[in-house]
């Protein structure tokens, strides 16, 4: 489930008892899982703003989001690790991010729902490493990393060494390609056609397989619109699948 900047989705925050109820009841009737929620909404209202009042709203929104999850029986909030992201950043916004994640991991923890930290598109949180620098202010075992493949990968990361590092503590891994950052490039962190960016999927799967990683994956897509959005959903369902198996993960 999406709760992002749109309105639309914002309102999800908001369901009274019987859109939940109809919520979990097609949840059921569907066959169709749904153990996580991903809470972009704070790209808009972070925790690490100069402002009080948008640090209120980060507030508010972790609270709702954290409410509706114990309803829906999602176990999972997914996190963009970002301090700020339409203001400058400084130590000073990293400092009100760890203050607020100690704060939601608190929240978290009495409702027993996972907080998840995605490795992200800008350096704030560009590595499980960065992470690893943050969690030991939080201190929660609810705290967690969510790894992006690609955004570990733009960013020039050694991707197996950051598994490694942080196998321990991943809940769930994000599967979309990019287009590295380098001289000249400032990297391409969305609509890459799987295989024509810089990860390397199978390599990245040998590595989480001898780690002991059994957690689940979701590829990350954006729908066009077209027609054709299942198709592609498809045909990179199937080109993952090779890699896995190339990876030594049975599909």
């Amino acid at each position: 489930m999406s709760i992002d900047e749109q309105p639309a989705r914002q309102q999800r925050l908001d369901w009274d008892r019987r859109q939940r109820l109809a919520f979990i009841q097609a949840r059921l009737d569907s066959g169709v899982t749904v153990p996580s929620l991903c809470l972009s909404a704070h790209r808009r209202d972070p925790f690490g703003s100069h402002d009080a009042a948008t640090r209120e709203r980060a507030r508010v929104l972790m609270s709702k989001a954290l409410e509706l999850a114990t309803d829906l029986g999602i176990r999972n909030i997914q996190l963009a690790g970002y301090d700020v992201y339409y203001e400058p950043a400084d130590r000073h916004s990293r400092e009100r991010f760890i203050e607020g994640m100690q704060w939601a991991a608190t929240q978290a923890a009495r409702a027993q729902v996972m907080l998840s930290v995605e490795v992200m598109d800008t350096p704030f949180i560009n590595s499980i490493s960065k992470w690893r620098d943050i969690a030991p202010h939080v201190n929660s075992p609810w705290f967690t990393v969510y790894p992006d493949l690609g955004n570990l990968s733009a960013w020039g990361n050694d991707v197996a060494a950051e598994l490694a590092l942080g196998i321990g503590s991943i809940t769930a891994i994000h599967l979309k390609d990019t287009v590295a950052v380098g001289p000249g490039s400032a990297g391409q962190f969305r609509d890459v056609p799987f295989g024509e960016g810089c990860v390397d999927f199978a390599h990245a799967f040998a590595v989480l397989n001898a780690l002991g990683y059994r957690g689940p994956y979701l590829l990350e897509m954006w729908a066009r619109e077209d027609g054709r959005d299942k198709q592609r959903i498809a045909q990179a369902k199937a080109w993952l699948e090779q890699q896995m198996n190339e990876g030594g993960i049975a599909c």
